[in-house]
């Protein structure tokens, strides 16, 4: 398989170069185009207003993998991959595996699942991985998994196109209890922006927020665990995800409130 594979820790992270030395040992050809350093938490944005750079990498991944580092965000990685670097498409797009969690609607800032998210819309089944722990070194666990998942969207292709977006546990592969699909939860921050003083005597503010709570979804379908239910139990999880927002389920009723003439017709 001809796999992409980007991130939001930058080219020389330990999670990608895992990543993408385990894949391509597995016989798939790999390509990487990351960012030229850290663009954690910038969500799907793009660089309008100044010139991308991009620049070849040697020594850092397995001999077969052609590396880039790419001076903008992860979804621009991609996206400049697919259009300009790339002589032919992929068949898969992953990203990661990133240094720390992407539950519930840490999604809506992520780079990480802006990367993969970027391959959806260019219409290449996509994977984001996470490693659930800031602190933890050992991403070959989630690696191996990468593989093994791979393989099974081989032999068992998506009907639809979605993307999915891949939590592992920050344990050993033996603590592992398995793998769920799991529907999006909800996490809540507390954002505590620090205020400093910077050498020259001016203000300055370094945001600092940490998660203080964990809210289940209470309409949820209880079918299927939230993302944060269970990786706190030591599943793997995989949760799929869509680009299309609409709240689908609103729709009548802002048509009534907005139109109410037609519903009265009806």
């Amino acid at each position: 398989m001809r796999l992409l594979i980007s991130n939001d820790d930058g080219i020389f992270a330990i999670g990608v170069r895992t990543l993408a030395n385990t894949l391509a040992a597995a016989g798939h050809q790999v390509t990487v185009v990351c960012p030229d350093r850290e663009r954690s938490a910038t969500g799907h944005g793009l660089t309008l207003h100044q010139p991308i750079r991009a620049n070849l990498v040697e020594g850092v991944f397995h001999d077969s993998i052609t590396a880039w580092s790419c001076s903008g965000t992860p979804a621009d990685c991609v996206k400049l991959a697919l259009w300009s670097l790339l002589e032919e498409k992929p068949d898969f797009v992953f990203s990661g595996i990133n240094h720390g969690a992407n539950l519930g609607t840490d999604v809506l800032y992520s780079g990480t699942v802006s990367a993969a998210m970027e391959g959806i819309i260019e219409g290449i089944p996509s994977v984001a991985f996470s490693l659930t722990s800031f602190s933890a070194q050992n991403f070959q666990p989630a690696a191996n998994y990468a593989r093994d998942l791979l393989q099974n969207l081989i032999d068992n292709p998506l009907s639809n196109l979605f993307l999915l977006n891949v939590n592992v546990p920050p344990v050993s592969e033996a603590e592992i209890k398995g793998a769920k699909i799991t529907r999006q939860g909800i996490r809540r921050y507390i954002e505590v922006f620090e205020k400093r003083t910077d050498p020259r005597g001016k203000t300055y503010y370094w945001l600092a927020g940490e998660v203080v709570e964990e809210i289940e979804d209470q309409e949820g379908d209880r079918d299927f665990p939230s993302d944060v239910e269970a990786i706190r139990d030591n599943y793997i999880t995989v949760t799929p995800l869509q680009y299309n927002l609409t709240s689908k389920k609103e729709l009548p009723q802002l048509k009534s409130w907005l139109h109410p003439e037609s519903t009265q017709k009806t």
